[in-house]
């Protein structure tokens, strides 16, 4: 993570990535299975037509019958409790892999090495397991959503900097003005758009990004005064309140 920052360091603007904080933020694991393991929820499943193409799936849930050309399975852990970008995938997501030769010649390396028995397999699945997730994620996103929602925010050309920009700086003092100026939309026009895709408005998004990311936080044992502080709120009785409110239960009580 260091030396990619020191890599991307220039003079210019860094590019927002929207996927960054989630990465940070939420642990992603994967785990390949055999196509006759049962599995359950989110998973990736990679198929091979019998004349050429071939292509891979993101689901949610699995099928009921195993597809005759599926060649292997792998099983998502990505904190999806907790998750929002997980709870806003759709049911399932299917690429094309002559459609997508970055994803295509990952598989492609993956099948591979399922197939082998050469020295650091595991790590090597693992690692081109995790790398298939983020390419699917990106198709997600680059695809855009028609239904309302994070995916959709995150697809947009305006909102979702004001999206990452809550993502990865959840402790500043953000107002709708700031989140409209990141944005570079007017305060109504951001407003109107931002309720319209997303669903609610910037600061209920921020709020629960906020708290989100607070239930992690104590959830590893850390006070509920430093992580009031640490993800924006300005006392350790007013994070209680809204914590109390969107969960039923004090912080406290999540922590012990």
């Amino acid at each position: 993570m260091e030396n990619s920052k020191i890599l991307t360091k220039s003079s210019s603007p860094r590019k927002m990535d929207r996927l960054a904080a989630f990465l940070d933020y939420f642990k992603l694991s994967v785990l390949v299975l055999d196509p006759e393991q049962p599995v359950q929820g989110p998973s990736l499943w990679l198929y091979e037509p019998s004349q050429g193409g071939g292509r891979i799936a993101l689901r949610m849930a699995p099928l009921s019958q195993l597809p005759a050309n599926l060649r292997a399975i792998v099983a998502i852990e990505f904190e999806n409790a907790a998750n929002p970008l997980m709870a806003a995938i759709p049911d399932e997501i299917s690429v094309a892999l002559d459609d997508a030769p970055a994803l295509r010649a990952t598989t492609q390396a993956f099948l591979s090495e399922v197939e082998s028995n050469r020295c650091g397999k595991l790590a090597a699945l693992d690692r081109l397991a995790e790398v298939m997730v983020l390419m699917m994620l990106r198709q997600v996103i680059d695809a855009g959503d028609r239904q309302p929602g994070l995916f959709a925010a995150l697809a947009h050309p305006n909102l979702h900097r004001a999206l990452v920009s809550m993502h990865d700086h959840p402790a500043k003092a953000w107002t709708v003005e700031r989140l409209a100026e990141a944005a570079a939309m007017s305060r109504t026009q951001f407003m109107t758009t931002f309720r319209r895709i997303v669903g609610t408005t910037p600061m209920g998004y921020l709020g629960a990004w906020r708290l989100t990311l607070a239930c992690r936080q104590l959830k590893a044992g850390d006070s509920v005064k430093a992580v009031a502080r640490r993800v924006g709120f300005s006392s350790a009785e007013g994070f209680s309140r809204a914590y109390s409110r969107a969960y039923g239960h004090s912080p406290k009580a999540r922590r012990d």
